[in-house]
């Protein structure tokens, strides 16, 4: 998916409505400003429903302005777990959280800025060269255990390893800023933006580009 610049990129959302209120309080509400979001709209917080029924609303009037991408919480193996479902079961019926399931077996995984800022939820892939495998990645499509699609949503940065490295999530994997400077170079881009993680993450936002390193 390639989406326009300049827009904002929020991250992870997690049912908390009133801070998607206040974000678009701060950065403007569409389409007075372009968004792409990198995932995990629902679970967690108390309003998951009202928080993804607002970007799909957005999503649907101003489409050419505002873009959803999936997280590794849009699945319904994970959702089921962490509160989604329980929510859809509560307030309404199951089949609600099921059609949400479809809904979110078709959103794309990765987009990309400018032919030079590739933004996916969690990170690079030990099977991604080009971004033609992205592009070829069937949907609608569950989120398999593993592959490219999972590391695309669950992969983490780890600035401390060289290479690939197992993951403490018990998913997918850890990859170096070695790994990351060769997929940018490779592919003629500058930035690799993600979301996925808070906090210690956020201050070493100069990791994904290699141009920031001696």
């Amino acid at each position: 998916m390639v989406v326009p610049f300049p827009l904002r990129l929020p991250g992870d959302i997690h049912g908390q409505y009133s801070d998607l209120l206040r974000l678009f309080e701060y950065g403007g509400f569409p389409p007075s400003a372009n968004y792409l979001f990198l995932g995990d709209y629902v679970d967690r917080g108390k309003q998951s429903l009202e928080t993804i029924c607002l970007l799909l609303a957005y999503k649907i009037k101003y489409p050419e302005n505002f873009f959803l991408l999936r997280g590794n919480h849009e699945s319904a193996s994970i959702n089921r777990i962490y509160g989604f479902y329980d929510e859809c079961k509560r307030r309404f019926n199951v089949k609600l959280w099921k059609t949400f399931t479809d809904c979110f077996n078709c959103l794309p995984v990765a987009a990309l800025i400018d032919d030079k800022i590739l933004c996916m939820h969690g990170g690079l892939s030990p099977d991604l060269t080009n971004l033609d495998q992205i592009r070829n990645l069937p949907r609608p499509t569950d989120v398999p255990d593993s592959g490219l699609l999972c590391d695309l949503l669950w992969s983490d940065p780890d600035k401390d390893i060289k290479g690939w490295g197992m993951n403490d999530r018990g998913v997918s994997y850890t990859f170096g800023p070695d790994k990351v400077a060769e997929f940018l170079m490779k592919n003629d881009m500058d930035l690799v933006c993600r979301a996925h993680q808070v906090g210690e993450v956020a201050s070493s936002i100069g990791y994904f580009n290699p141009r920031s390193f001696p």
